[in-house]
């Protein structure tokens, strides 16, 4: 039989029970709020292993050459991580942030993106030039009744979409959609061949039919 324990004064309670009394206890944040957060423990950890590290590199051989040997392996090292590490965070919030809708609320025609668009690509700003273009696309898509107009419309359900009313172009609205999703949400590069590839897209699209109803051509 478990000894009876006294708690709060109360009746005594057996020493299992108590012991789960006193976890429950344990867990509230009080008893909890003057430790490290999670980031702060890794960084700490990250510390103490280039401290020994610095210490281990730089006593190489006893001798000043040794030392300077390992102070350049130990920044170089350093580089390395903190690349890392802004990598990480930079892919997290890309992830976080998510596909937003490709048109906004407000009215711009399909001639008013290309406008923009090639305002930004005179400027050389490639990854706006991409986004303004694909706009065109969904703008003029909308206009000639292609796809519906539908407000929150992401760049890949009208890939999608569009896809299905335009059969043949499908394979090409998917490699574009592609191109501005490396390039607006993957952190890629833009570049003018880029821009020319979504150019040559929308020109071929203006002159696309969509496929009626049931598949007759």
């Amino acid at each position: 039989m478990s000894p009876l324990l006294s708690y709060g004064g109360g009746p005594p309670i057996a020493r299992d029970p108590a012991r789960e009394l006193a976890r429950r206890e344990l867990q509230k944040p009080v008893y909890h709020q003057d430790e490290p957060s999670f980031v702060e423990r890794i960084f700490n950890k990250i510390s103490d292993w280039l401290n020994e590290l610095y210490h281990s590199l730089t006593g190489v051989g006893g001798g000043g050459g040794g030392g300077w040997l390992g102070i350049v392996v130990l920044v170089i090292l350093l580089v390395v991580v903190v690349a890392a590490v802004w990598w990480r965070i930079g892919s997290v919030r890309r992830n976080a942030a998510g596909p937003k809708p490709l048109l906004g609320p407000g009215t711009a025609t399909a001639e008013d993106h290309r406008a923009t668009a090639e305002r930004h690509a005179a400027a050389g700003e490639w990854p706006e030039a991409i986004r303004e273009r694909l706009r065109a696309i969904a703008r003029d898509l909308e206009e000639r009744a292609i796809v519906p107009p539908r407000p929150g419309r992401t760049a890949d359900e009208l890939a999608a979409e569009a896809g299905a009313a335009l059969p043949d172009h499908a394979d090409a609205l998917a490699a574009g959609v592609r191109l501005f999703d490396d390039v607006w949400y993957g952190g890629r590069e833009g570049d003018a061949d880029g821009y020319r590839r979504l150019v040559e897209l929308d020109s071929r699209l203006r002159d696309a039919r969509p496929v009626p109803l049931g598949g007759v051509s």
